[in-house]
């Protein structure tokens, strides 16, 4: 079964669009959260995602903070600005099936999808070896996928000698993922943080047992000009141009 994994689309529905079509025909498709804040586009968005076949999707902390699930003073000056907007635009639909995901950790097959971590589903953060170890015990599954960092890496445990490594992955690379316990990251949709500024999924074959993560070009400033327009912060326009 070949499945497109992908995360933090953040309202960029034009980066959306770009990996959609790059992807072309999957099985399923499996989306890690965080389908608003930041961006222009909240309900093409959703609603784009929401029509999915076969779709499995989580909840992300911009998600749940739209819903007003959560007080939105717990986000930083910029993110919240954007959240507020959001909550005023959104349709009564679009929020219905935002309010519909699930925040907590699910598993399908051998893989459990997370949209922060498996031990804090939506907020901790996994960037380095250390938050990765910690992580390993909480997970019963052989794969665990997550967003969140907006950073497109895997981490595997060496059970032999306790030791996590962090690989940076090379786009269009296709990595053989065998029996080892990992923890896989697909990127950014919509605003990616490391560097790269295209747009960031990726491909698990699990019949393979192979992850191939991509990267996709799209029209960043189209994007920015929509949202400068729609009065959003102007770091979200010029982090999205440069990947940070």
């Amino acid at each position: 079964m070949r499945v497109l994994i992908m995360s933090d689309v953040h309202a960029n529905y034009t980066a959306l669009q770009a990996v959609l079509a790059d992807a072309g025909q999957v099985d399923e498709t499996w989306c890690l959260g965080d389908l608003v804040g930041y961006g222009p586009d909240p309900n093409a968005v959703v609603e784009e995602i929401s029509e999915i076949p076969n779709l499995t999707c989580m909840m992300g902390n911009h998600d749940v903070g739209v819903t007003g699930k959560m007080s939105l003073e717990i986000f930083n000056g910029d993110a919240r600005r954007s959240l507020v907007h959001h909550e005023k635009v959104l349709t009564a639909t679009n929020m219905d099936f935002l309010r519909t995901l699930t925040s907590q950790a699910k598993v399908r097959g051998d893989v459990t999808l997370a949209h922060g971590s498996p031990r804090d589903p939506l907020w901790e953060y996994i960037l380095n070896a250390l938050s990765a170890r910690v992580n390993f015990d909480h997970f019963q599954t052989q794969l665990c996928f997550v967003g969140h960092s907006h950073v497109q890496c895997f981490f595997e445990l060496n059970e032999k000698n306790n030791h996590v490594n962090l690989n940076q992955t090379t786009p269009n690379v296709t990595y053989e993922l065998g029996s080892r316990k990992m923890i896989l990251n697909p990127g950014s949709v919509g605003q990616p943080r490391d560097r790269d500024p295209r747009a960031a999924y990726a491909i698990y074959d699990t019949e393979k047992k192979t992850w191939t993560p991509r990267r996709v070009e799209y029209n960043i400033p189209e994007v920015q000009k929509r949202i400068r327009e729609a009065g959003l912060p102007e770091k979200h326009a010029v982090r999205i141009g440069e990947g940070w």
